[in-house]
């Protein structure tokens, strides 16, 4: 058994969220052989607590709109590990140090990774001056 075609759909838009807030490291791991609770893990990291805050803003904006909402969000307060459990998928959003340190993706390597489409990531918008 793999990921259902629910579970595919909810971690491209996961994962295409948190691309656009510069999330590192996006990984998507089918967990359906070995949880019973689960479909898919998403794991994504950043740099700092404010940027993990972003990155979960964003992507539980993306999935609300495709009908999703989280039955369980833990780990706000801390800022280093924020859990976001959609039944289909659970998201984990990481500052760097802690996904190093927990290594998720070592924990499930046994698990088949999800392939993701590349995401384009919108333009930075520069400022100009036009001298006249």
């Amino acid at each position: 058994m793999t990921a259902s075609a629910r579970a595919r759909e909810l971690v491209e838009l996961a994962r295409a969220a948190a691309a656009d807030k510069l999330a590192r490291n996006v990984l998507a791991i089918d967990v359906s052989e070995r949880l019973v609770i689960t479909d898919a893990f998403l794991i994504a990291s950043a740099p700092n607590e404010r940027q993990v805050e972003a990155i979960v803003e964003a992507i539980e904006e993306r999935l609300r709109t495709a009908g999703a909402k989280p039955v369980r969000r833990e780990g706000e307060r801390s800022g280093g590990w924020v859990l976001l459990d959609y039944v289909d998928i659970v998201v984990h959003v990481q500052h760097d140090e802690v996904r190093t340190f927990y290594a998720l993706e070592r924990l499930w390597k046994d698990c088949p990774v999800i392939s993701l489409p590349d995401v384009e990531r919108r333009p930075a918008v520069k400022a100009t001056s036009e001298e006249s």
